[in-house]
């Protein structure tokens, strides 16, 4: 059985919330008394794409448990390679515009992470490079084995009008893939800030809670913009459960901030 753990949307910035909220489900994962096979976390690190944003999210992040980070719209590439990845050299300069793809093997599954980020656009989009990238990884996996595919934006409609209006875009092409690709079990991401799970290409679409705050769906608020984002909400993560039948199970669990005395 192989164990996942999912977060999305920590807005990491100056201030002691992102970074309180952002702790706790940390601890929560370190205080597992089990290891997980891994631990995603699908885009919008930062808030502002600041290199004093992502040395704290590297520090935040850090775990006994293998994690793999992909960026969201919030992200800036460089900033994310050279202060989050810890990465120098070429690809890490201002302006260095190849998407980040990573790919993790853990036994039994692996998890594919795409960069679906555009720069200086809210709305995402898998370039050529990552496309490419994407099939390679998929074509190379072990016989029998999974691959669980991610990046921050849902290639689908989640009916939150705000969301939709800046998810993936040019997923058909995404859609080619997977049809040729059987081995290719899940889609993961992130974005909206709230739990949901549809379909995407005949296969399972999971997006993560947001850790930061939690996105109201069009019939719990008034239309109002101020009104889309609740901040009371605990911070929440999805943890996805692949058995040795390949059956992909999917639990969502809020966890309580420690530093404000309250656990849910």
């Amino acid at each position: 059985m192989i164990v996942i753990a999912h977060l999305s949307d920590t807005h990491i910035d100056s201030g002691q919330r992102s970074v309180e909220r952002t702790q706790a489900v940390m601890n929560h994962l370190e205080d597992l008394p089990y290891d997980l096979d891994a631990v995603l976390v699908t885009g919008d690190i930062a808030d502002h794409a600041l290199p004093a944003e992502y040395e704290r999210a590297r520090r935040l992040l850090t775990s006994r448990h293998p994690v793999v980070i992909c960026p969201g719209n919030h992200d800036e590439r460089a900033a994310f390679r050279r202060h989050l990845l810890g990465q120098s050299g070429p690809g890490t300069g201002p302006g260095t515009a190849e998407p980040i793809n990573q790919v993790h093997h853990a036994a039994g599954v692996v998890i594919a992470l795409c960069d679906s980020s555009v720069l200086g656009k809210d709305e995402g989009f898998l370039e050529d490079e990552t496309l490419a990238w994407l099939e390679d990884t998929l074509a190379r996996a072990p016989s029998g084995v999974s691959v669980l595919v991610g990046f921050h934006h849902p290639p689908a409609p989640l009916h939150i009008p705000f969301v939709d209006g800046i998810r993936q875009f040019g997923a058909e092409r995404l859609a080619a893939i997977a049809d040729r690709h059987p081995n290719l079990a899940a889609f993961l991401c992130g974005h909206a800030h709230t739990s949901a799970a549809t379909t995407f290409a005949g296969r399972p679409l999971l997006v993560a809670p947001g850790v930061v705050s939690t996105t109201r769906l069009p019939w719990e608020h008034r239309a109002h913009p101020e009104d889309h984002v609740h901040l009371d909400q605990p911070p929440a993560l999805a943890f996805h459960v692949l058995d040795d039948e390949g059956r992909l199970t999917t639990h969502y669990r809020y966890v309580g901030n420690r530093s404000r005395g309250h656990r849910v």
